[in-house]
């Protein structure tokens, strides 16, 4: 099988003659949703490190795709060999080092050389949004753009000098916090500052040169298997966790987070 096949069984599915009637229904906006989870099934995938189950979910993702190409070109706009062309041609272009006479020292000067280019291209933009964050989508996760947008400032020298700048900031922004708390803030005003307070975080991560989406991810798995592991405890006692007051509750999890540990 070739991508000329995936290209003909969606030109089967779309034809108004004989394709399938829900496929014929859909558009842009309907399949975007489809398209971010098989993203995510992607991202799913590789955390547990399941590579057949990646094989199947890359070609799920590969298939919207293909999909969002047959759309637009049944518009006029483009289609699938445009999209292949416009990625080829962006990846030259942005590495110089590789298919030019460029010469990048390390994976960090890439990084950096990348940005540099796409600030180049987003200036080179007549009669668009020419601003240091232009481009950066507004409908992806809050906290994968909230690092986005940190590292876009970042790039024309709007940050701080070093990490203890930043933890200061969240310090700041979480006695801010506490006193919208102490005042009785309205809910608009809690919400202002614990976004400020998230905004801050994910800045830090930034100057630690940690993914805050891997982060979080990683802390969500490890919350649910201690949590989990103490369920099970209190199930061999013929007991339930809304049983418990919270100092039992604290005492478990304690105990959970100690036997995890253990078997790590």
């Amino acid at each position: 099988m070739t991508i000329e096949n995936l290209l003909d069984i969606m030109d089967r599915l779309r034809d108004p003659a004989g394709g399938c009637p829900w496929d014929l229904e859909q558009d842009f906006g309907s399949i975007a949703p489809y398209t971010i989870e098989e993203a995510y099934e992607v991202a799913d995938a590789i955390s547990r490190k399941d590579l057949p189950a990646l094989r199947d979910e890359l070609g799920d993702l590969l298939f919207q795709v293909v999909f969002h190409a047959r759309m637009a070109s049944e518009q006029g706009a483009f289609n699938f060999e445009d999209v292949v062309a416009g990625a080829c041609d962006k990846m030259v272009r942005r590495h110089p080092h590789v298919f030019a006479d460029s010469t990048i020292e390390s994976s960090r000067a890439q990084s950096d050389a990348w940005e540099r280019h796409k600030h180049g291209e987003r200036q080179a933009r007549e009669a668009e949004d020419r601003s240091a964050l232009a481009d950066i989508p507004v409908n992806v996760p809050a906290l994968p753009r909230a690092a986005k947008l940190g590292k876009r400032a970042a790039a024309v020298g709007f940050d701080w000098p070093d990490r203890k700048g930043v933890r200061a900031k969240i310090s700041e922004e979480l006695a801010e916090l506490d006193a919208e708390l102490e005042a009785g803030g309205t809910r608009a005003a809690l919400i202002h500052e614990l976004g400020d307070v998230l905004f801050a975080v994910t800045n830090l991560a930034r100057h630690l040169d940690v993914n805050p989406e891997a982060a979080l991810r990683d802390s969500n798995t490890r919350f649910e298997a201690r949590f989990r592991d103490m369920e099970q405890a209190f199930e061999g006692q013929g007991r339930a966790l809304n049983d418990c007051d919270g100092a039992t509750l604290d005492k478990a999890w304690n105990e959970s987070k100690r036997r995890l540990k253990s078997h790590q």
